[in-house]
């Protein structure tokens, strides 16, 4: 009788538990202040590693013009087998996420935002919610898959900077990058399908005129009076705005326009020679935000014009638009169906509309709690682990795993 030979342990992921301790010990922040923003590759590099150890095929994909940041595409099995929709885009289930966290106030922390802390039920770590729990969580649910056994891939996603400017999900855009035919994003949302959100604007209207003696207005052009009436065009183009778009998925089913910050002028025995206001406006999905800023331009420029004062409408970052995934499409109707949830719309902003015109069906669906989110003592509740990860596996099972969607 000869020995047995030894068992050889297949490589693979670690433990959840210590993937989540190493991602949270991973700083990755992204800030529109250089001086605050980090190279989000370190984290890929940790997920490159695990997911190559799980017999995924990985790409770190560097994006121009941005040294440091990377998008990271992994994939388990391939397109053969008819599993190809016929317009270049794969039949992939993606599960995606952004590699970066927002910046941090550490005094205000409980525990230290890079160290993985459970306490009172909780797991607390700067990102934890949002969101880079959902990439162990992902890589977790695929434990033990094997490329040979899929009947369409599954890709793992890890986008940069999400939380500044959304380098990562605008360069997959550019590129036209093909990655799949359906996804869902981790963010934060309680495990509630959300396929819907409005877009975010932020514009500063900029009045500039003639300063001169208080005591003489002949002597300059306020640029304050001119943004009041600017303002006071603004505020019904508001309320018309409510009248022409609505949309009953939202809450606020409006686009919403709000009046931030206004600053001009330095002494009260001067006539204000420059005036800025800064606005938030939210579009609903349908919604072009170039036709709303063309719509602003055409209420600011004849009031500049008759009161003689330069104007400029700027934007103060790229505007992320929004976005709607059908509700007839195959992954909103298996998370409504695995959840019993109906699919919801959300106010705040993701990478779903680059992704849908990527050719990507795309859910916004995670375990975190966005109240929780961009908060002091971030925190991932631990009964949310096992349904996630059961939601996870199904949506595999359904996508890559079975003959029909």
């Amino acid at each position: 009788m000869t020995a047995a030979s030894p068992q050889i342990a297949m490589p693979g992921a670690p433990p959840l538990r210590q993937m989540l301790s190493e991602l949270i010990a991973t700083a990755s922040v992204s800030s529109v202040d250089p001086a605050l923003s980090q190279s989000n590759r370190p984290l890929l590099e940790l997920l490159a590693t695990w997911l190559e150890d799980s017999d995924f095929d990985v790409e770190i994909l560097t994006l121009p013009g941005h040294p440091g940041k990377a998008n990271l595409i992994a994939t388990l099995g391939n397109d053969s087998g008819g599993n190809d929709s016929g317009d270049g885009s794969s039949d992939a289930l993606v599960l995606a996420g952004h590699s970066d966290t927002v910046p941090y106030d550490e005094h205000l922390w409980h525990h230290d935002p890079f160290t993985l802390t459970e306490a009172d039920g909780r797991l607390y770590g700067l990102g934890i919610c949002d969101m880079k729990a959902f990439f162990a969580l992902a890589i977790e649910a695929a434990r033990g898959l094997r490329a040979g056994e899929l009947k369409a891939p599954l890709r793992l996603l890890a986008t940069a900077d999400e939380e500044s400017a959304m380098h990562g999900a605008r360069a997959l855009l550019s590129a036209e990058r093909s990655i799949g035919r359906h996804a869902i994003i981790g963010e934060p949302t309680n495990l509630r399908p959300v396929r819907a959100h409005k877009g975010v604007m932020g514009e500063a209207v900029r009045l500039r005129g003639l300063s001169g003696h208080a005591s003489d207005p002949a002597l300059g052009r306020n640029a304050i009076d001119g943004m009041h009436e600017v303002i006071s065009a603004i505020l019904p183009w508001r309320e018309q705005l409510k009248t022409r778009y609505q949309d009953a998925l939202f809450s606020i089913p409006y686009p919403t326009v709000n009046l931030g910050r206004i600053c001009g002028g330095d002494n009260p025995n001067r006539i204000c020679g420059d005036c800025e206001l800064l606005l938030d406006l939210r579009p609903l999905p349908g919604l072009n935000p170039a036709s709303l800023r063309a719509e602003l331009q055409a209420l600011i420029a004849p009031i500049a014009a008759a009161r003689g004062l330069a104007w400029e409408l700027d934007s103060l970052f790229m505007s992320i638009p929004p976005g709607a995934t059908p509700a007839s499409a195959p992954i909103v109707r298996a998370t409504e169906e695995l959840t019993g949830l109906s699919a919801e719309a959300v106010n705040f902003g993701t990478e779903l509309p680059f992704f849908n015109q990527l050719g990507m069906d795309t859910v916004v669906l995670g375990p975190g709690d966005i109240a929780q989110a961009h908060q002091p003592n971030e925190f991932l509740a631990i009964e949310r682990i096992e349904p996630t990860q059961s939601l996870l596996r199904a949506l595999i099972r359904r996508f890559c795993l079975s003959d029909t969607a």
